[in-house]
């Protein structure tokens, strides 16, 4: 069977991290999305997703093809269901469709042609960006269930203090010195050639991926996620990072989401409950304002390749779009768009020559290049962006 992950209805909603990336290559818990499905379903999956994403995230079609939305996170209850579809039948939620078995995966879902199987039982779901702070606590721990079944822990080093030591994981390769574990609320798990360094107070859940690393005298509060080749420091509480991206040095980072190539300058601080204590509204790409959460703790939204500068302070709610460089002093709007340079006293169109030149540098010190079909997902996403930027 193939098995391809659309991106449903959920793609707009999700924006800024979807811009750069299907739904399905979000990240949460400790998997992204897709990680989650080919683990369960032990196999690779492609994407259906926007044209201009196609060459970096490929669609494979063949005869015969499970389209499964994106926005969905598995379980058992509904992997078993998904792979006893047979040819044109569904998985429905209500209005939504989870998955369907058809010879065509790009044709347009069309309800009326296919025999609908109701989904009635319980599964995480990412369909707006707060979703993915707000539920990381959930995915965290199926994924460290999932990927820990069967497993023992890689030793840890008798210098740490460990509260509940069952329910912390070390891979292979893992380094953790010198500091206090607790996994009272929440796993704790060290990915492969992950770095602790000593003096760190971490609090549970945590997933630290492949190569990540926490600088000494780290506060991290769980929920958490650090992503692959990840870095941290100061404070982090139920804070997602996608991988690559770096907060390396003191300051606050709460209820907040960063994409990849992400850097938060030394001594930058994002506020994440108002003054009044009022419910937070977030910039929705989908409608087009500030949209109710129903969530009192709302920090920071940040998209792919985007930066601030030290001291930088950062509102309740605030949503930065992709390769935006934030440097001026006082509370910049909490909405900024993409390619946007500036601050509090205003934004300019960020050069795309220079947003690529720093895009090469940057991925290049974690050893990856900056390649023409990265560019060109970039050069896209800056004319999709035009109409919400002050030209």
């Amino acid at each position: 069977m193939n098995y391809i992950l659309s991106d449903g209805t959920a793609r707009k909603a999700l924006m800024p991290f979807t811009f750069t990336r299907p739904v399905a290559a979000i990240r949460i818990g400790i998997l992204t999305i897709a990680e989650k499905w080919g683990n369960y379903l032990n196999t690779d999956l492609s994407f259906l997703t926007e044209g201009y994403l196609q060459d970096k995230f490929p669609l494979v079609v063949d005869n015969d093809n499970v389209v499964i939305n994106g926005s969905y996170l598995p379980n058992a209850s509904l992997v078993a269901l998904i792979m006893s579809l047979q040819p044109n039948q569904a998985v429905v939620a209500g209005d939504t469709i989870i998955a369907y078995r058809t010879t065509d995966p790009k044709r347009a879902f069309d309800r009326s042609s296919f025999d609908v199987i109701p989904f009635e039982g319980e599964c995480l779901t990412v369909k707006n960006t707060w979703d993915i702070f707000s539920k990381n606590g959930e995915a965290l721990q199926a994924d460290f269930d999932l990927l820990t079944e069967g497993r023992q822990s890689a030793p840890i080093s008798k210098t740490n203090h460990l509260i509940n030591p069952e329910n912390i994981f070390v891979e292979e390769g893992a380094q953790v010195e010198y500091s206090i574990l607790n996994a009272t609320e929440g796993p704790i798990y060290v990915g492969k050639d992950a770095q602790i360094w000593e003096g760190s107070l971490i609090r549970g859940g945590l997933a630290l991926c492949e190569n990540a690393i926490v600088k000494m005298g780290a506060k991290i509060y769980g929920p958490s996620t650090v992503g692959p080749h990840g870095k941290v420091c100061g404070e982090l509480s139920n804070s997602v990072i996608f991988g690559y991206s770096s907060k390396g040095h003191e300051g606050y980072l709460g209820n907040a989401v960063l994409g990849e190539w992400c850097n938060i300058g030394a001594d930058s601080n994002n506020s994440n409950l108002k003054n009044n204590y009022a419910k937070v509204r977030l910039w929705n790409y989908e409608t087009e304002g500030f949209d109710r959460t129903g969530l009192q703790f709302c920090g920071l939204m940040m998209g792919d390749h985007s930066k601030s500068a030290i001291n930088t302070m950062f509102n309740t709610g605030t949503v930065i779009g992709v390769n935006v460089n934030v440097y001026t002093p006082g509370f910049p709007r909490n909405f900024i768009p993409s390619f946007s340079w500036g601050g509090a006293s205003g934004f300019r169109t960020y050069n795309l020559k220079s947003a690529f030149e720093t895009a090469a540098v940057m991925m290049a010190r974690r050893g990856r290049t900056f390649d023409e079909k990265e560019q060109a997902i970039l050069e896209h996403v800056f004319e999709l962006t035009k109409k919400w930027r002050k030209e």
